[in-house]
This record gives structure tokens, C-alpha cells and sequence, in this order.
């Protein structure tokens, strides 16, 4: 067992005023894998003082400068890409193949990507009389999620020291261990003291104190929408900036002009995007919808794709879909998956219990549910584990009304045979972003989401545009 004794705050490991810790579960074994520090709300303000006092210096280093502690914040993540990987699989249940790829990859391009924008965006520039400048808001607090912890706080982190700002770093007690490797690295490369800073805790102690703390400038959360009503409601009092990077319910629909083929590999794709990370990502398109006549062509089709996929340990060969996070989100999906059997939908495959062989560690059968109607709770509420809600609609405007009827609109996915058709469908879609026929994810391209998925975009420029405010000087 790993045990954490110490919060990094202004360039030094040091005690928190709490002896409290945190339990780091295995998601895999159920047992206890590491320790840290349950940090307090004089913590955050020691922390949040730092990086107050860290900012002017931060923000007037020139931006080709910062570009290179960032860069080699990417290089030290790479050289320990195995033990992230490892730690991360432990806690999130995603299979170590893949967190390699995901957990580790994506953060590393976001820190070569935010050095890269550093060094080349235009911070100033003419329009007509006035002189446009662009300048870091400040100090940054970043509270983060446990299903892909690295990432998101790369996203945060990477994007607003390029812009800048000096950063507070909440994780997610879930998952925090990538964060107290990330703070060693930030040690080793030498960052400015107090521009990085690591509070482990909870959120109603740590989280809160952060977003209400009035030296704080800005704060970047991703979580559920419930908590990030909360933060938002804290950030009101100090009118400070907030982005939020919250749920979602994503539709994915399938066009009535795809062939047999074509509307087979859509299916299996929609199934893999949706069990990604055993289901536990905000942006998976969990609900599937396709033309009513085809419903049982669908069924088939997902059934064979969720036999294919193999569950178990995030460490054996050939494994894609691990444990769920926590004992706590494993009690939660079964519920949902009750209240699947229970509202009427057909179970097409999976369903109550762990998959056999399969007792401990927090497992659930992926699950496939169909002839669900837009109304049930299934297909309103975001799940978070893998189950997929199969609905039949009538037409294109129809599909579109039932892929709008929720309160989320983070992502979204439509597959046509006539691209040009499938684009106009994507584009009624209220929704951050939308995979027209299966398009790949793009780090660099913008993510967020419309309604009560949130505020504000994450990655490439808009997401590093993101921690800039803008001046006009009038000369």
C-alpha cells in the first residue's frame, strides 16, 4: 500500500493541518491500495495563497518559457507512463491497454499541445483604433473527476499554466494517485513555487472552500451536474469566472438509408463507445436510436457485440471492459439496471448481478436494454456503468426530437449512408460535439457541452482561450 502523507503547496511537500486521510479503493481486489491526506479548508487557503502570490510572476514570464516547463511536464508523464497507467486501471477499472492510450496519452498531449499554443497564439492584436489584449485571468481552481483523472486535470491544468494562471488542483478522492505523481513531476522540473498546487480532500470541505474562496479567479470543474450546480451557486457569490464540464446522455442515431452492413458496423461501434471505460464516461453515447422497424436487427447485432467483449481484470490479456470504479457506483448502476427491468424495457442482454466468476471486485454485466421509450428513466438519466437504452423512432425529425428530449447535450453520434444528410442531422442536434459516422476523437478540437452539460469548452485553443480574459485599449 502507497501512502501519501503530504499536500504540495507553494513548490514543497507539507502536512496538512488534518492527520485525516483518505482511502484509495482497488477497484479490482476491493481492497485498500493507497492513502492521502484529507485536506482542510485552511489548507485551500494556504494553497490558493500561494498561488496568489505566484501570479505575477507566472503571468509576465514570457510564454515560450512557460512552453518549456510544460513540455517537460509531458516528457517525465511519458517516462512514468506504466506506473499511471497501473495506478489508474486500479482505480477506475479501465483495462491497462487502454489507460495507456487514454489515461496517460491524452494528458501528455494536452501538455505538448498547451505548450505548442504558448508559444504561438497572439495575445495582442489591432482592430481599428483599439489595441485587443488578452491576459490570464488568475488563480485557477481545478476540481476533478475520478473516471479519467489525468485527463481532466491535464485539461485544466496544462491549458491555463500555458495561459498563465497559477493552478489549485482538487482531485477526485476516487482517483487521486496520477495527481500526487503529476505534483513529483512539477517538483522535479522545477516549476515556480506556487504555481501548481495539490489539495487532496472531499468536496463538501475542499471543493467548497475552493470555489468560494475569494482569491480564487476562476474555477474548472468536471463532475456530475448536481455537483456542478453547487459549484456554480459558490462562484455566484464572488462573480467569478466558472467553467463546468458536467453529464450527459448522448444519442447516437442511426439513419434509415444505412444498408445491412453499414447499419451492423454502426450498431458495434455504438456499443464499444458506450462501454468505454465499462461506461463510466460523460460523453458515451448511451442512447442508441434507430429506425422502429429495425429494432430487432439492432438487438442482434449489439448482443453479439457485448459477447465479443471480454470482462475481467483491467490487467489480463485480451480484457475490454474491467470493474466499475467504486463499490458506490456499482450499487448505483445495478439500481438503474432494476429500474430498466422494472419500467417495462426488454433486457436484450447482461442485467442484475457480476458477470459469472466475477464476485469480487465491482463488476456489473454489460447491459443492453431495448423497446425503451424516450420517458423511461433509463433513458433520461445519465447512468454512468455499462448500459445501453436501444429506442425506435418513426423518422429523421423524430430521432432528433427524442436525442433533444433530455436535459443534457454533451455529445452525440449519427451514421448515414449520405454524409451530407447525416451532417444536416448532426447540426439539429443540441450538443457540444457530434461523430458523424464513427469520427474520431480530436484533443485539439473543442469539447463541452449545451444545456446542463455545462459551460465553457476544454482542449486546443477554445479550451486554452478558455483562461484569458480580454482588455481593450483604446489609443
Amino acid at each position: 500500500m502507497t501512502q501519501f502523507e503530504k499536500l504540495y503547496i507553494n513548490g514543497t511537500w507539507t502536512s496538512s493541518e488534518s492527520s485525516a486521510s483518505i482511502d484509495v479503493i482497488d477497484s479490482v481486489t476491493e481492497e485498500v491500495m493507497a492513502t492521502v491526506p484529507l485536506g482542510t479548508s485552511g489548507d485551500v487557503d494556504r494553497a490558493v495563497s500561494a498561488a496568489r502570490g505566484a501570479f505575477e510572476a507566472w503571468s509576465s514570464t514570457p510564454a515560450n518559457e512557460r512552453a518549456k516547463y510544460l513540455s517537460r511536464i509531458g516528457d517525465a508523464l511519458n517516462g512514468r507512463m506504466d506506473e499511471i497507467a497501473t495506478a489508474i486501471s486500479k482505480e477506475t477499472g479501465m483495462a491497462k491497454w487502454l489507460s495507456q492510450l487514454v489515461q496517460v496519452g491524452l494528458p501528455i498531449t494536452s501538455f505538448n499541445q498547451a505548450a505548442a499554443l504558448a508559444e504561438s497564439y497572439q495575445f495582442e492584436e489591432q482592430r481599428g483604433n483599439s489595441l485587443i489584449v488578452r491576459e490570464p485571468v488568475g488563480v485557477v481552481a481545478c476540481i476533478t473527476p475520478w473516471n479519467y483523472p489525468l485527463h481532466q486535470i491535464a485539461a485544466k491544468v496544462a491549458y491555463s499554466m500555458a495561459a498563465g494562471c497559477t493552478v489549485v488542483v482538487k482531485p477526485s478522492e476516487v482517483a487521486p494517485i496520477d495527481a500526487f505523481i503529476l505534483a513529483e513531476i512539477v517538483d522535479e522540473v522545477g516549476l515556480p513555487a506556487g504555481v501548481f498546487n495539490l489539495v487532496s480532500g472531499d468536496g463538501p470541505t475542499v471543493g467548497e472552500a475552493m470555489a468560494a474562496h475569494p482569491d480564487v479567479d476562476m474555477v474548472s470543474f468536471t463532475g456530475s451536474t448536481r455537483a456542478g450546480k453547487r459549484v456554480a451557486q459558490l462562484g455566484a457569490e464572488t462573480i467569478k469566472k466558472v467553467a463546468l464540464e458536467l453529464g450527459g446522455k448522448s444519442a447516437n442515431i442511426l439513419l434509415d438509408d444505412l444498408d445491412e452492413a453499414d447499419f451492423a458496423r454502426a450498431v458495434k461501434d455504438g456499443v464499444s463507445n458506450a462501454f468505454l471505460n465499462s461506461g463510466q464516461t460523460c460523453s458515451a453515447l448511451t442512447r442508441l436510436l434507430v429506425p422502429r422497424d429495425r429494432l430487432a436487427e439492432a438487438e442482434h447485432v449489439a448482443a453479439d457485440a457485448v459477447a465479443a467483449m471480454p470482462v475481467g481484470s483491467p490487467f489480463d490479456d485480451g480484457v475490454q471492459l474491467g470493474p466499475l470504479a467504486s463499490a458506490a457506483q456499482r450499487e448505483r448502476v445495478q439500481g438503474y439496471i432494476q429500474a430498466g427491468i422494472d419500467g417495462g424495457a426488454k433486457v436484450v442482454t447482461g442485467g442484475l448481478g457480476a458477470p459469472d466468476g466475477l464476485d469480487t471486485g465491482f463488476y456489473v454485466k454489460p447491459t443492453v436494454f431495448s423497446e425503451v421509450t424516450p420517458d423511461m428513466k433509463i433513458a433520461q438519466e445519465e447512468i454512468f456503468g455499462p448500459v445501453l437504452s436501444i429506442i425506435g423512432y418513426e423518422d429523421a425529425d423524430d430521432a432528433v426530437r427524442i436525442a433533444n428530449g433530455v436535459v443534457y447535450g454533451l455529445s452525440g453520434g449519427v451514421w448515414g449512408a449520405d454524409k451530407g444528410a447525416a451532417v444536416a442531422v448532426a447540426k439539429q442536434l443540441r450538443t457540444g460535439q457530434v461523430a458523424v459516422n464513427g469520427g474520431a476523437f480530436n484533443p485539439a478540437a473543442p469539447f463541452g457541452g449545451y444545456k446542463q452539460s455545462g459551460i465553457g469548452r476544454e482542449y486546443g485553443q477554445f479550451g486554452f482561450e478558455e483562461f484569458l480574459e480580454v482588455k481593450s485599449l483604446q489609443l
